[in-house]
């Protein structure tokens, strides 16, 4: 089993990479395991690759699940709170 974290393409690169959102950072990630990848999809991240895109209602419960994860663990930093109402990022 393995963990993914939500984000959301921000940016895709001509090399298979691209920038996404992960609660409101930036990080480069590879998507050459997704088809098609465009900015403003919903995507899971695992180990530097995101590994599926999902619809808005998983990406949300996912996000959820994470945001609650790191509140309670003190990580949660700015930045957040406009990522979960601005999806469309």
């Amino acid at each position: 089993m393995c963990l993914a974290i939500p984000a959301v393409i921000k940016e895709v690169n001509d090399d298979g990479t691209a920038i996404v959102d992960v609660f409101g950072n930036e990080a480069l990630v590879d998507v050459s395991l997704i088809e098609d990848p465009k900015p403003g999809d919903k995507v899971m991240v695992h180990a530097g690759a995101a590994i599926a895109k999902v619809d808005e209602e998983i990406w949300k419960e996912s996000y959820e699940v994470w945001k609650q994860m790191l509140e309670a663990m003190g990580m949660l930093g700015d930045g957040i709170e406009e990522q979960a109402t601005n999806t469309s990022t």
